[in-house]
């Protein structure tokens, strides 16, 4: 039996299937009955919807293989912008349904024409998630299982790819369009897509189970200070406190987990600079969406296929040295060039900004001083601790919490040394004490101590002026409680 008529012949046993009556009563009556007590009848349309779709899948081949046959070249060039290449993809695929007579109802042609689209041109089953602003994460775990991020939960999704070829075809798809490669020489990348949203990348040998493939989407709109207010993960007071500590050029390091949005505060942090200083971005791959004009952007570029032509964080926090910066935004510290990067804070560059992985302040300086001896420079612990007293003035720590939500549960200080030890001091702590509502969201936000920074006096020397109430409530004595 051909391919068309298969199809023809399975939507026929469809329609059949769904217009045999349901019992009035008996066990399976409410819908509650387990699958092997249904009668035949209700189970067989599984079985066939199944087989129907894996025609409608075939037929989808066959297309995307005429579509390749009648475009040929046209599908890479690039001359050829979105909408002219989705306008002539779409009137191939007309021409080729209509060629082969097949037999699609509606719905079906149109699912036909999205998903060859998608492959063609897109992300394949993919690309229905990167459309929805609802989905901030994508997981792809093999070609039959992918999960997405909503709300801060994960969900399995019924995405699915053809095959493990299929798979890395998108991923090849990817990494190409950034100048990146994988194989088996290289099976590991980072890259990002053309709205910047974060990419990584693993393939066999080292992914054991199948290619792996995250997404970290980004929305097309930076969020600013005050949609992160509205979701609760900044209170005004805490805003207005980042906000004066950016214009003193304090040196600000973002500290978090993985997925905690980092890089989002630091976009929002980053908006604070002013319009007329010229800002240095350094990157493993381009995520910042700063809105100011005087922006210079350096990426980090992986060795090529003869292991040659490296040029790491490091190198560019050196080469942007001597760039004449009067602010040094580093995506994320992760090894040696922490310690370059404490020596340009200490030497003049002051309001730089960046980020580290941590659970805490506290272990947002016991890493900082495991990166720095990473630099192989031999240095003693002491001298490292002073470096970070002496070059870090502020530690913003976000965290994801257990309800889903991101919130910023500390703003501390670094107030120098004290014998051996890095003090700390917290100007805001998250209040867990507020408890759980009824859905398990969290009730508490992140509230003053009550200790006024020193940076504090700092402000008023350069006539930035912070409300006294965002370091606590004004007391009788002209303390603060």
């Amino acid at each position: 039996m051909s391919l068309t008529k298969r199809l023809e012949s399975l939507r026929c046993s469809d329609t059949e299937a769904a217009a045999t009556p349901m019992p009035a009563s008996g066990p399976w009556a409410t819908g509650s009955a387990p699958e092997a007590l249904l009668p035949s009848s209700t189970a067989e349309p599984k079985t066939v919807g199944a087989d129907a779709n894996e025609a409608l899948n075939n037929i989808k081949d066959r297309a995307s293989s005429a579509l390749y046959r009648r475009m040929g070249g046209r599908i890479t060039d690039a001359t050829l912008d979105e909408a002219e290449l989705q306008s002539y993809v779409k009137e191939e695929l007309r021409a080729i349904v209509e060629e082969d007579e097949i037999p699609l109802t509606a719905p079906e042609r149109h699912r036909l024409v999205q998903e060859i689209i998608d492959d063609v041109l897109g992300l394949g089953p993919l690309q229905k998630f990167l459309n929805d602003p609802a989905v901030t994460e994508i997981m792809v775990n093999g070609p039959e299982t992918v999960y997405v991020e909503r709300e801060g939960k994960l969900t399995l999704t019924n995405a699915r790819f053809n095959s493990e070829d299929h798979l890395r075809r998108i991923i090849e798809r990817i990494v190409t369009k950034v100048g990146r490669r994988i194989d088996e020489s290289s099976p590991m990348v980072d890259a990002r897509l053309a709205d910047g949203s974060r990419v990584n990348a693993i393939i066999p040998p080292l992914s054991v189970n199948g290619a792996s493939l995250t997404i970290r989407k980004f929305g097309q709109v930076p969020l600013t200070v005050d949609k992160l207010i509205s979701f609760g993960t900044l209170t005004p007071e805490m805003a207005e406190l980042l906000r004066a500590c950016v214009q003193a050029r304090l040196n600000i390091l973002v500290s978090g987990g993985t997925g905690t949005g980092k890089t989002t505060l630091l976009n929002v942090l980053s908006s604070f600079l002013p319009d007329d200083e010229r800002i240095v971005t350094i990157e493993d791959a381009v995520e910042l969406q700063l809105q100011q004009g005087h922006v210079v952007r350096l990426e980090s570029r992986p060795r090529n296929i003869e292991g040659k032509g490296e040029v790491s964080i490091r190198d560019l926090v050196r080469n942007s040295l001597r760039m004449r910066p009067d602010r040094i935004v580093i995506g994320e510290v992760r090894g040696g060039e922490s310690l370059d990067m404490l020596q340009a804070m200490n030497t003049g560059h002051d309001g730089s900004i960046s980020t580290v992985h941590a659970n805490s302040p506290r272990d947002a300086i016991a890493r900082l001083e495991t990166l720095v001896l990473m630099a192989g420079m031999d240095l003693p612990l002491r001298a490292i601790r002073e470096q970070i007293a002496s070059a870090i003035n502020l530690i913003v720590h976000i965290s994801r919490l257990r309800d889903g939500t991101r919130r910023v549960t500390h703003v501390t200080e670094v107030q120098g040394m004290e014998g051996d030890i890095v003090t700390l001091q917290d100007a805001f702590t998250f209040d867990y004490s507020a408890g759980l509502d009824a859905e398990g969201k969290f009730l508490g936000r992140p509230i003053p101590t009550g200790v006024r920074p020193r940076f504090a006096d700092h402000f008023a020397e350069l006539g930035i002026t912070v409300s006294p109430a965002v370091f606590g409530t004004p007391c009788g004595g002209g303390g603060f409680r």
